[in-house]
């Protein structure tokens, strides 16, 4: 009779079962489906043959990768060797729950691996009365074990680089569009709002956050003066449009205003230039964030526009998988459908469009150059995303390449060959990979020697206590 061990993985070790009466059980699933349930019955059926129990925290979460990755660890081909009959007449069937260390343990050892059915029941069997076949184990260190080793192993699945972490590109995006509405919308409320006190200043100065900082400034309108000059001329930049808004501040055609509704009109354009400053800001550290993530994508199509393609792909990993035709057109999906539903034509382009490039062609050339610019976005994103380290070198050379194949469709001068520059490219890139290292290198040492020097007079100051 063919003898049928199965091999159980938990946080506390591994364990070895024998299973009596294999033909019987094999031919009455249903029975012992009902059995697992009680630990007599079980018991009765399954007993344990070796339990190997895990050293430390470090050694189960090493097993427990390696079991995920389908990879025989050193201590798991040991218990097997030592604990399950390998040769004779009595060759055992090995029972695992994963087909794929199924797998590596059958090529390891040659092993009959039987995977499902009976199997799977006496796993969940086991499962549910481990603590009571294992001696000297209670349910409360088992549980333990359990919860160690679950939050040790995601913890390891989860671990990042922070300075890669594309959440933050997406937050800032979405910030910088809803900052970019709300100072449109508070600056005409100021416009309206202190125009019936000065309502020529409008036509002097059109951009909104000026209006918001003269408003500021001005006041009322009645106490403009020749003195006022160099502060308006500081503002606006601009001598003659100083010079105009003193001018119309004298023949305004505006109604008094009182002071409390000047006071609160002061507040509100304050409240506007820090939301504008804010933007700036905001923009500023949106640019030093895509350096850091996606430098190859930023060097591509813009800050704005690569940040726009991840935050609408959902993160960078995403942007990568997608193919060519499908970054050409995302954030057109609407048109698409549209299209498709009415039989009509496509989008050309969705959100690359806001990038220079297709602004510049000829309107012949639009579709031809978004299809292009499209494919090199899909590759700069896919090297910023699987690369150790990034840099911008590909980036620089895809922008060129787009550059050339515009002067092509608008000139004729035929463009470099992908390959070739490429491999420029790759020769740059090393380099600069090979500096960076060199530098991190460094500031490691650096780092180690400082804190060497740290615990050396932390160590001198507690000698001297003593």
């Amino acid at each position: 009779m063919v003898l049928l061990h199965v091999l159980f993985e938990h946080a506390s070790g591994y364990a070895l079962f024998a299973v009596r009466e294999v033909e019987e059980i094999g031919m009455l699933l249903p029975q012992v489906e009902e059995s697992v349930l009680s630990l007599g019955k079980f018991n009765s059926m399954v007993s344990l043959a070796a339990f190997f129990p895990f050293k430390s925290a470090q050694g189960a979460l090493e097993n427990m990768n390696a079991i995920s990755e389908g990879v025989v660890h050193a201590d798991l081909k040991l218990f097997l060797e030592t604990n399950l009959p390998l040769s004779g007449k009595k060759k055992a069937t090995l029972g695992v729950s994963d087909a794929k260390i199924g797998a590596a343990l059958q090529e390891e050892f040659s092993l009959s691996i039987q995977t499902g059915g009976v199997v799977a029941e006496i796993g969940r069997g086991v499962r549910l009365h481990f603590h009571a076949l294992v001696k000297g184990l209670t349910a409360l260190a088992a549980s333990k074990a359990q919860l160690g080793l679950g939050h040790s192993y995601s913890r390891a699945k989860v671990k990042f680089n922070v300075n890669r972490v594309d959440n933050m590109i997406i937050q800032s995006i979405a910030l910088l569009d809803q900052l970019d509405k709300d100072i449109n919308t508070f600056s005409m409320r100021v416009r309206e709002w202190y125009g019936y006190h000065f309502p020529e200043l409008v036509k002097i100065v059109p951009d909104n956050s000026m209006y918001c900082r003269m408003a500021q400034l001005i006041g009322n309108r009645k106490e403009l003066s020749e003195e006022s000059l160099p502060s308006l001329e500081e503002v606006v930049m601009d001598g003659a449009k100083a010079q105009a808004i003193l001018e119309a501040s004298r023949s305004s055609m505006g109604m008094d205003i009182s002071p409390i509704d000047l006071i609160n009109i002061e507040r509100f354009s304050t409240r506007v230039v820090s939301l504008a400053s804010y933007r700036l800001e905001l923009q500023e550290y949106l640019r030093s964030k895509m350096i850091q993530v996606a430098p190859n994508l930023a060097a591509l199509i813009g800050d704005v526009v690569g940040a726009r393609l991840i935050s609408h792909a959902g993160s960078l990993t995403n942007l990568a998988k997608y193919p060519a035709s499908t970054v050409q057109i995302l954030g057109a999906e609407k048109a698409l459908f549209r299209a498709l539903k009415t039989k009509g034509n496509t989008p050309k382009y969705g959100l690359i469009f806001h990038s220079t490039f297709i602004g510049r062609a000829a309107a012949k050339n639009k579709g031809r150059i978004s299809r292009y610019l499209a494919n090199k976005c899909t590759i700069a994103s896919r090297i910023d995303c699987f690369s150790e380290l990034p840099t911008c070198v590909y980036g620089d050379k895809l922008r060129e390449q787009v550059e050339e194949r515009l002067s092509f469709y608008e000139t004729g001068d035929v463009p470099r060959k992908n390959v070739d520059v490429m491999k420029e490219a790759m020769k740059e890139a090393t380099d600069v990979v090979t500096e960076l290292k060199r530098k991190l290198v460094k500031k490691e040492k650096k780092r180690k020697k400082r804190e060497k020097k740290l615990q050396d007079e932390n160590g001198d100051a507690e000698v001297s206590m003593n």
